[in-house]
């Protein structure tokens, strides 16, 4: 019987592995890690060889550990334990370890084992012909196999995508280490690569102190580099990561980082420095950091939680020049993602919130990463207060009550300006000089003639300050017939205070085009609204829907003080469904809707079946009197050419339509009031089905003249993903610039006036033969990525900026390479083909 064969085995076993008590020896006194369960179908006694064998579907359990087995036979005289026929045993942490053969001993920690097959708890297996474990903690693989891949179901024998082979794999767990001797990485089985020696750490290692992958990089004004990360575990909540990095150009760069993760928060410290061997490498100065010895960065980041409601965070970078960071790979959370006009953005913040207020101070600091930008131009905003409490329901008023403060501070120390209608004027101008490689250029906005009519004043120098307060209460009224009526009171408040700085720089020509005394200003708005909505459903036998006209009206005094107002965050208006029935539409604070207006517009929404719905929303916006505060410009004429500067606004539409699921289809725009001719238009297809992902883009913005923009901006975009096979997809992105051709025409004939007037230094410019589909930017790409394994191999093309005087670099095109293999580490390289652009600070000859 199986409980006697178990239970006799059980007492052969006790007397030699000293065991006081076993499963099934009814001993109460016996500790519960001590015990031993067996369990078979029959048990055989061979005296004459002094051995115990348990037969069919054996089960031992001790200590956490299983061995399972056709046959285990006990040997007495060398206190071995043999297992054969489907052998495994599970360890307590879930490793299960397979084989053809056990050969143990008594206590099952050390021994040989033939065929071995071993599958870590994180699905990485190791496998040889033979394996010794001894203390119970090293194991040694001849001949060892180790990946993290999972093999093939339908073809378990065929290698894994990749494995790492050796002569010997030894795994310490005490050190919780893996060292391979002779090892060569396989591919499909295909050995690609020969190591001598390497090691890494076990799957129970989450820190360790070592080296990580190596870092590759390679471009005209570097040479060739590889950087070799070295990872200091200093403790379990603190570490330090150094990452010397051999440049065949510019020699040592050397970078490091420190991580802290405390009770309550955590922080970072980045830096990065070198002293350049070749200088000429780059432009010089303002073009680039040629001059330049020593450039470097610091940067951190951090958050602390002060208690559950209050946080105070920070984000801090600097750097010796705008160029270190893209000169040299350096990775920045501080910096902008967009490929153009990319800044550094430094800020500290202190942050407050419950379930009804929120509270939010912070400072900003930006650095330019574009030649074209100048530091001096870019505000120091410090502090920019922000706090909001809402009350629901409030005695005896009902509906909600809100009460919304702002206080922004800034400083910068020269003005900034922009040319009306087209930019043609610069602060700084140099002609080049051809015999030494100097480049022309044109740097930092200006005007010709500052007045009015010809110049804006996007920025004023010295210290700016406003502080608004603003209490808004709204109500939602249902009545009788489903009618929706919501009454609205506010009342606002503003006080300025402007101390221009008109001394130093350009900043005196603000004074022709501005009052630029000291002073200090208020401004009271009033107002009061009410919205009316009245929806009315249908339902047929193909769906549901709803028709919802909308109207609302706002009446308020004028807007004072627009002209006197330094308008720094609310410049970005852009007038579309989004902010139809805004009371304000303004962006930021520092302007304010005035004057009494109606906004008007009718809502549909449909459901068709269950994946399909429609929505659409026109209206229009109606001044009703007063001074219509977006026909009146301020110092960067904000609200001219918005659609809303006329007495009857232009349209506004957004309509989306889903006819199945995978498929949404979207498009919006502003139409001229009288011709219904299209001012803005942004338009969308989106399918997405199994393999296959699709997505079209379209935008057309027409020219806004007195904001500086004479052209029409027209783009097409198309990205694609598809999954061709297992674990493969391609994908691909190409953005066209509808209306460049223009463009280059334009810098054509100011680069053929530079070289009238400068024939000796500037070359006569090439007229550009380009057509209306040009790519602005592409990008090609394939992955893989299975369980074990991810790989990448990406194309990347965009515009390169240009030099100012109007002529060409090449664009910008760089191949990137990362694989990633699970347990073993990440390699990745980027390589620019062709030239650099001018606005990288390269110089052109590398």
């Amino acid at each position: 019987m199986r409980l006697a064969a178990a239970t006799a085995l059980a007492t052969t076993l006790a007397p030699v592995l000293g065991w006081t008590s076993l499963a099934y020896a009814q001993t109460p006194a016996a500790k519960p890690q001590e015990r031993m369960v067996v369990d078979a179908r029959e048990l055989v006694y061979d005296k004459d060889n002094n051995t115990v064998s348990a037969v069919g579907d054996v089960q031992i359990l001790y200590q956490g550990r299983t061995i399972e087995a056709d046959r285990v036979v006990y040997d007495r005289q060398s206190k071995r334990v043999v297992a054969t026929g489907n052998a495994r045993i599970t360890e307590s942490n879930g490793t299960v370890i397979t084989g053809d053969r056990f050969n143990l001993t008594d206590d099952f920690r050390d021994g040989f084992i033939d065929s071995l097959r071993v599958v870590n708890t994180d699905k990485t297996r190791f496998s040889a012909p033979r394996a010794e474990r001894t203390d119970g903690e090293v194991f040694v693989f001849d001949k060892g196999i180790y990946t993290a891949c999972e093999p093939c179901v339908d073809q378990p024998e065929r290698p894994p995508f990749w494995q790492v082979r050796a002569a010997r794999i030894i795994h310490k767990k005490s050190e919780q280490m893996i060292y391979y001797e002779d090892a060569r990485l396989e591919f499909a089985g295909i050995p690609i690569a020969y190591v001598p020696f390497m090691s890494g750490p076990d799957a129970t290692v989450k820190r360790k102190t070592g080296f990580l992958a190596p870092k590759f990089i390679n471009t005209s004004a570097l040479g060739f580099g590889v950087g070799l990360p070295y990872f200091i575990n200093l403790a379990p909540n603190y570490d330090l990561t150094l990452t010397p990095t051999y440049l065949s150009r510019q020699g040592f760069l050397g970078q490091a980082e420190w991580r802290h993760r405390f009770v309550n928060g955590s922080y970072n410290i980045r830096a990065a420095g070198i002293f350049q061997q070749d200088q000429d490498a780059y432009l010089k100065s303002p073009l680039g950091a040629g001059d330049d010895k020593f450039r470097g960065s610091i940067e951190t980041s951090g958050k602390v939680f002060l208690n559950p409601r209050w946080t105070f965070s920070w984000d801090i970078a600097g750097s010796t020049d705008r160029y270190f960071y893209k000169n040299y790979r350096i990775r920045s959370e501080s910096i902008t993602s967009t490929n153009y006009l990319q800044e550094s953005t430094s800020t500290v913040a202190l942050n407050g919130q419950s379930s009804n207020a929120w509270f939010d101070m912070r400072g900003y600091y930006f650095q330019p990463l574009t030649y074209n930008d100048w530091q001096k131009q870019q505000p120091i905003v410090a502090p920019v207060v922000d706090y909001n409490k809402r009350i629901h329901k409030p005695s005896m008023i009902g509906g909600e009550l809100s009460f919304t403060v702002n206080l922004t501070h800034l400083t910068r120390e020269a003005a900034s300006f922009k040319e009306l209608p087209v930019q043609k004027t610069y602060l700084i101008s140099s002609p080049g000089n051809a015999a030494t490689g100097d480049p022309a250029y044109l740097l930092y906005d200006g005007c010709a003639v500052y007045q009015k009519d010809k110049c804006l004043v996007t920025g004023l120098a010295g210290s700016i300050a406003r502080a608004t307060a603003q209490l808004d209460w709204r109500r939602n009224i249902v009545d009788p017939i489903g009618q929706v009526w919501t009454p609205y009171a506010s009342l606002r408040a503003d006080v300025f205070s402007i101390n221009p700085n008109t001394t130093k720089y350009f900043n005196a020509n603000v004074t022709t085009i501005a009052d630029a005394s000291d002073e200090v200003f208020g401004r009271a708005m009033p107002a009061v609204g009410l919205m009316y909505r009245f929806p009315f459903v249908a339902t047929t036998s193909w769906g549901t829907h709803i028709v919802e006209p909308v109207a609302q009206v706002v009446a308020r005094p004028n807007e004072t003080n627009s002209l006197r107002v330094a308008n720094e965050d609310a410049q970005s208006l852009v007038f579309d469904d989004t902010n139809l029935f805004e009371w304000n539409k303004f962006s930021g604070f520092d302007r304010v809707e005035g004057g009494s207006r109606a906004n008007i517009g009718l809502r549909y929404s449909g459901t068709f079946g269950k994946d399909s719905y429609a929505s659409l929303l026109v209206g229009q916006s109606y001044h009703l009197g007063g001074r219509n505060s977006y026909a009146s410009g301020d110092l960067v004429n904000t609200g001219l050419n918005s659609g809303l500067d006329t007495r009857r606004s232009d349209f506004v539409a957004k309509a989306q339509y889903q006819p199945f699921k995978g498929l949404l289809l979207q498009g919006g725009g502003r139409f001229n009031e009288s011709t219904f001719e299209a001012q803005r238009i942004d338009a969308s297809a989106a399918f997405n089905y199994r393999f296959l992902s699709t997505t079209i883009g379209y935008g057309r913005y027409e020219p806004q003249p007195d904001l500086g923009i004479p052209r029409r901006r027209e783009g097409l975009s198309l990205t694609q993903s598809i999954s061709f096979a297992q674990y493969w997809s391609v994908r691909g992105s190409v953005l066209f610039d509808l209306d460049k051709y223009k463009y280059d025409r334009e810098r054509y004939r100011e680069a053929l006036a530079l070289h009238q007037q400068y024939p000796a230094w500037v070359s006569n410019p090439v007229y550009p033969n380009t057509g209306p589909l040009q790519a602005a930017s592409t990008s090609v790409g394939v992955r893989y990525q299975d369980e074990c394994t991810i790989f990448d191999v990406s194309y990347t093309q965009s515009y390169a900026d240009r030099a100012v005087n109007g002529s060409r670099s090449s664009d910008t095109r760089t191949v990137m390479f990362r694989l990633e293999l699970r347990t073993l580490g990440e390699i990745s390289y980027s390589q620019n083909l062709g030239s650099s652009s001018s606005g990288d600070g390269v110089a052109s000859s590398n």
